[in-house]
């Protein structure tokens, strides 16, 4: 068993390497967790005598294979759960987070199965971000792409979106932009702002920082 703050570190580092090269540095994970640089560099020194990462000076850590297991056991409680607060409780996807985080390092293993068969076995979470399988097989590779990073006119379907910002998925939420939507892009500004079109044929200017925090993936054109 290992402490509800190294399981969240793990969660954290898989998720960074899942969004970029290996290894992953302190500074990021201090970033993404809201932690000291000092605190990660500790903790990074627990987890590596624990033999879940490979540390790599000055360059950051990798997971090894029990640490990764480790990282999708919690990964897929925390989207089962998210899942399972959005279907069955009525929560609203800008509020599950928390409450999944809360909640992801004290079920038990009888209690995923049964929220998984509740829920019919899904394969994604309210945001769009794949639940690892019960045999915690890697999660492949996203070929999804930011939305910030297409052109004007281009039509895109929404594949994820970040639940990193509670904020900013309430606004998305509000705005009719989930996984799912088909969106196309009206105008792209020198600053950063890119504006979309909804399917219901309203326009929504996103900042840069949110338009970043959507993947999606080209609409398939029909054909004659």
């Amino acid at each position: 068993m290992f402490s509800d703050v190294m399981e969240d570190y793990l969660k954290a580092i898989y998720v960074l390497q899942a969004e970029g090269d290996p290894p992953v540095s302190t500074s990021a994970i201090a970033e993404y967790l809201d932690k000291t640089p000092p605190t990660v560099t500790s903790m990074v020194g627990k987890l590596e005598d624990h033999g879940l990462v490979d540390r790599e000076k000055y360059k950051g850590v990798e997971l090894t294979t029990e640490g990764e297991t480790v990282a999708l056991e919690v990964i897929r409680h925390h989207r089962l759960l998210e899942t399972y607060l959005t279907e069955q409780l009525d929560y609203s996807w800008s509020e599950v987070h928390e409450e999944a985080d809360r909640l992801e390092h004290h079920i038990s293993e009888e209690f995923e199965r049964r929220v998984a068969e509740a829920l019919d076995y899904p394969t994604v979470d309210p945001h769009g971000d794949p639940i690892p399988n019960a045999d915690l097989t890697p999660l492949g590779e996203d070929e999804s792409i930011r939305l910030s990073e297409f052109a004007e006119d281009d039509h895109v379907i929404v594949t994820r979106v970040s639940d990193r910002n509670d904020e900013e998925l309430s606004y998305l939420e509000d705005a009719g932009i989930t996984p799912g939507t088909e969106l196309v892009i009206v105008d792209i500004a020198p600053f950063g702002m890119v504006t979309v079109r909804t399917p219901d044929d309203r326009e929504q200017s996103l900042p840069e920082s949110v338009a970043r925090s959507i993947r999606v993936e080209p609409a398939v054109e029909e054909t004659a």
